[in-house]
């Protein structure tokens, strides 16, 4: 039972610190990465679809995107889809090649970009203590009904504290390492 109550947190916890790293990729850190536009949603004959199924993204150079559409009737909608997202860039296009060039970012966007990673960081953080108060409930309620003993409760008091801390200790290293990767010049 404290297995299944161990095992469940873990899964949880390990969701939550993918769903933090996934959360970081869409961060624009200056350096062009595919990542950026995978949220875009493209009209495609009357229905939202993501920018990804209707053309080819690739990097070109650290500080561009290459976006070329599979069908040509699509590069308008793409082109608009770019212009609506929260990128803040222009894409010029070319026939049917979409190019995003990059800007340097700001001393001051890459601060406000860093307090944003802390958030998301500090939302991870509470998530992680909310599976560990669940789990730490799961435990006193099993101790309460005589399923487990006083010292089987303690012991899983204490696995379930040390995951939590591993886990706190990850979220902490991607949000550091994305800090440094925005304040980087």
């Amino acid at each position: 039972m404290l297995d299944d109550i161990k095992r469940d947190s873990q899964t949880r916890m390990g969701k939550t610190i993918e769903t933090l790293r996934h959360e970081l990729s869409h961060l624009r850190t200056g350096r062009a990465s595919t990542a950026l536009v995978e949220g875009i949603k493209v009209s495609y004959y009357g229905s939202d679809v993501p920018l990804n199924q209707v053309a080819t993204v690739t990097v070109s150079d650290a500080r561009s995107l290459t976006i070329t559409p599979y069908e040509k009737t699509v590069v308008a909608a793409v082109e608009k889809a770019i212009m609506a997202s929260d990128l803040g860039i222009t894409p010029t296009t070319a026939g049917t090649t979409i190019r995003l060039n990059m800007p340097p970012l700001t001393e001051e966007r890459r601060k406000e970009l860093a307090k944003h990673v802390g958030h998301a960081g500090e939302n991870a953080k509470v998530a992680v203590r909310n599976i560990r108060r669940d789990a730490l409930q799961q435990i006193k309620t099993l101790l309460k009904d005589k399923h487990i003993s006083e010292d089987d409760e303690r012991r899983g008091q204490d696995e379930v504290q040390k995951l939590t801390d591993h886990f706190i200790r990850e979220v902490d290293a991607a949000v550091q390492a994305k800090e440094q990767e925005l304040l980087a010049i």
